[in-house]
C-alpha cells in the first residue's frame, strides 16, 4: 500500500481544436482579400472602357485634388502674396489702383465681367459633356471629345481614334462623326456670343517628301470644320481666326499616332480680369 501510494501521478490533457481543422480562419481573410482586389481590377477595366477620356481626368482629378494658395498675386512670396492688410485701402487714397469693388458709377469691374464669363463658358462646357445632367453629345461620339477653361477661353478638342476617323482618309473632307458634332456645336455656340477660333492638327506622315502636304491639310481642315459651322446656322462674323498647325504641336508623343489629327476649337474670352 505505501509503495502505491508513492508512484507519480500523471494526468493527460487533450486538446480539442474547433472548426477550421489544423489551418485556422487565416485562408478566409486571404481570400476575402483577393476578391476585393479582382472586383476593383475588373471596375476598372470597365471604367476604362466605358468613359472618356475627359471624364477620366475627371476622376482622376478627384482622387487627387488640389487647394489653390492664393489665387490672386501682387507679384511678391510674402505671406500675402505680395500685398498687406491695408494695401486696398492706400491704393483707394492714392489713387493707385483699383481694389476689385464695384465702381462709383455701379458698373461691374473688370474682374467681375470676367468672373460671369468664365461661368457662362462652363455652362457651355457642361451642356456638352453632361455635367450633371445629360450630355447633348451621343455617347459614343462623346469618347472623341475633351475640354479645358485656360486663359484664352473654352478649348473644345475633337480627336480621331482608332478606325474612327474625323476626315475621309487623308484629306480634308468631313467624316460623318465630325458632321454631326459640327451640328451640336453650331447650336451650344448660340447661346453665348463669344468669337470662335478654329485650329487643324495633323499627324506626322511615315515618310519624308520633298512637297509636305500636312500643312495644306491642317488648315484645310480648319476652314472645313468653318463651313460646317456655317452650314448649320453659325454666325460667320464670329470666327475670329483659322490656323493650320501640321504635326508642330503633338497631342500624343508618337508623332505618327491617330491621336494627333484632331480639330479645337476655342470660345475665346473676352475679358480677362485684372493681371
Amino acid at each position: 500500500m505505501s509503495d502505491r501510494s508513492n508512484a507519480p501521478i500523471i494526468i493527460k490533457r487533450k486538446k480539442k481544436v474547433v472548426g477550421g481543422g489544423h489551418h485556422g480562419g487565416a485562408w478566409k481573410v486571404a481570400y476575402a482579400d483577393f476578391v476585393t482586389a479582382m472586383m476593383a481590377f475588373f471596375l476598372l477595366m470597365w471604367l476604362l472602357n466605358a468613359t472618356t477620356e475627359q471624364q477620366r481626368k475627371g476622376i482622376a482629378d478627384y482622387f487627387s485634388p488640389t487647394i489653390a494658395i492664393n489665387r490672386v498675386s501682387g507679384g511678391g512670396d510674402g505671406l500675402f502674396g505680395g500685398t498687406n492688410t491695408i494695401s486696398d485701402d492706400s491704393a483707394m487714397q492714392d489713387g493707385n489702383g483699383d481694389t476689385g469693388g464695384t465702381p462709383f458709377d455701379g458698373s461691374p469691374t473688370a474682374s467681375e465681367l470676367a468672373a460671369a464669363e468664365v461661368a457662362v463658358l462652363e455652362s457651355v462646357e457642361a451642356q456638352l459633356l453632361g455635367i450633371g445632367g445629360e450630355s447633348l453629345i451621343q455617347q459614343e461620339a462623346l469618347r472623341h471629345v475633351i475640354t479645358r477653361l485656360t486663359d484664352e477661353g473654352l478649348v473644345i478638342e475633337v480627336f480621331a481614334r482608332e478606325n474612327a476617323p474625323l476626315f475621309v482618309g487623308n484629306g480634308t473632307e468631313p467624316a460623318p462623326l465630325l458632321v454631326d458634332l459640327s451640328a451640336v456645336f453650331a447650336d451650344v455656340f448660340d447661346t453665348v456670343t463669344n468669337p470662335v477660333a478654329i485650329e487643324g492638327h495633323t499627324r506626322a506622315l511615315p515618310i519624308v517628301v520633298v512637297d509636305h502636304p500636312i500643312w495644306d491639310i491642317s488648315s484645310g481642315r480648319a476652314f472645313a470644320v468653318r463651313d460646317l459651322l456655317l452650314q448649320n446656322g453659325f454666325d460667320g462674323a464670329r470666327i475670329a481666326r483659322l490656323t493650320g498647325h501640321a504635326d508642330r504641336d503633338l497631342a500624343a508623343q508618337d508623332a505618327l499616332s491617330v491621336r494627333n489629327d484632331r480639330i479645337e476649337i476655342t470660345l475665346l474670352r473676352v475679358h480677362r480680369g485684372e493681371n
